[in-house]
């Protein structure tokens, strides 16, 4: 079996990858996405599975189009990460298999985005369709905020900023849900809590263990698959008519997750990993 894994800087999840293959004895080589050439014209790569663990989007999604067109089998695939990548995709693709997710309206210019900024009602977020961490995120609160925040966006010109994505305020209370997916089974989840309202580990939010109940488990198997499954983690909300998803990520940070849990993921990464490699024997 012949395994690879493609990524950039080696942070603690890579390093517990690395130790976990490394103890059962399974061979890796390490794909650096800064030093790799893609020979677009070579159609032939002797692996039998590639897990990806890019920080960079674009470099991800690039690769996996070209392994998975070679026929490398890839954990996630292309269509996985092109569809978390894009919260505009992401809540397509919810909505498309009738799983709650906060309202979103989608405007292209400033005059259009305040227009449905006051359709929602105020307060609104306001994200970058392609963005991580907790990055770029606004809690426009009134008008003002909304016109200075826009014409700053505007004036910023990146690609970034040019597609404003108008999600509907969720009241977290403190906290949120972030739940683990590893082919069909939620392997744990963890309650994200911080006096912010934005609650990701990243940005200081504390993880500790949320019991996976049947709620939990069904929405986020569900979710899973309505972006293509594969190892995936998921954000929800807790609301007064049960739970709500927020966002699917494909490239899973888990490092304050395992303690918290008690479970051991890295081990179940590889599980699933070996498995697909499998697949394709």
């Amino acid at each position: 079996m012949k395994i690879g894994i493609l990524c950039s800087l080696v942070r603690k999840e890579e390093k517990l990858l690395f130790d976990e293959f490394r103890g059962r004895g399974l061979a890796f080589d390490r794909i650096d996405d800064r030093e790799i050439i893609l020979d677009l014209h070579q159609r032939r790569w002797d692996f039998d599975v590639i897990l990806e663990r890019c920080i960079n989007h674009s470099r991800a999604l690039h690769t996996l189009k070209y392994l998975n067109d070679c026929g490398v089998r890839t954990v996630n695939t292309y269509e996985v990460a092109n569809t978390c990548g894009d919260k505009l995709l992401t809540t397509l693709a919810l909505i498309r298999d009738g799983i709650p997710t906060p309202r979103v309206l989608v405007a292209h210019t400033p005059e259009s985005a305040l227009q449905a900024i006051e359709r929602l009602g105020y307060p609104v977020v306001l994200k970058p369709a392609v963005g991580s961490w907790g990055r770029l995120l606004s809690k426009i609160n009134d008008r003002d905020a909304a016109e200075a925040i826009l014409e700053h966006k505007e004036t910023l010109g990146s690609y970034h900023h040019s597609i404003f994505y108008i999600q509907e305020y969720m009241e977290k209370h403190g906290r949120d849900i972030r739940s683990f997916v590893v082919g069909d089974e939620t392997i744990c989840a963890i309650y994200r809590t911080s006096p912010h309202w934005i609650t990701n580990t990243a940005r200081g939010g504390a993880a500790t263990n949320c019991p996976v109940t049947a709620e939990v488990d069904e929405i986020s198997v569900r979710a899973a698959k309505a972006v293509g499954g594969g190892v995936v983690a998921i954000d929800l909300f807790e609301t007064p008519d049960g739970l709500m998803v927020n966002e699917v990520n494909y490239t899973m940070e888990f490092r304050n997750s395992i303690d918290t849990t008690g479970v051991n993921i890295p081990a179940k990464v590889v599980d699933y990993v070996v498995a697909v490699a499998r697949q394709g024997k």
